[in-house]
């Protein structure tokens, strides 16, 4: 992995978590015949530089659903707030 692509790439994505997986599921998309976005710069190129090469000049974007993120924890809020401890009946 190179990593001059890696500052690049993580310059268009901050998030650590979520550039590593878009990384991880684009590699394998590639490994499995998916076309790349970029030319590679040879024959034996790094399916991760390609990978990264796509995100570092904005080929290959990450979308967040902040509203479907919202709405999750949201339901979860709400779930904990009808369910009560059970340990807690049975405290000292």
């Amino acid at each position: 992995m190179n990593s001059e692509l890696l500052k690049k790439a993580h310059e268009k994505i901050p998030s650590t978590p979520v550039l590593v997986n878009l990384i991880s599921k684009r590699e394998r998309e590639l490994i499995n015949g998916a076309k790349p976005l970029v030319r590679p710069t040879s024959l034996d190129e790094d399916k991760c530089d390609i990978a990264l090469r796509e995100v570092a000049e904005g080929k290959l974007i990450a979308e967040i659903d902040f509203d479907s993120i919202a709405k999750a924890e949201e339901a979860k809020t709400k779930w904990n707030a009808k369910h009560i401890n059970v340990n807690s009946l049975f405290a000292d």
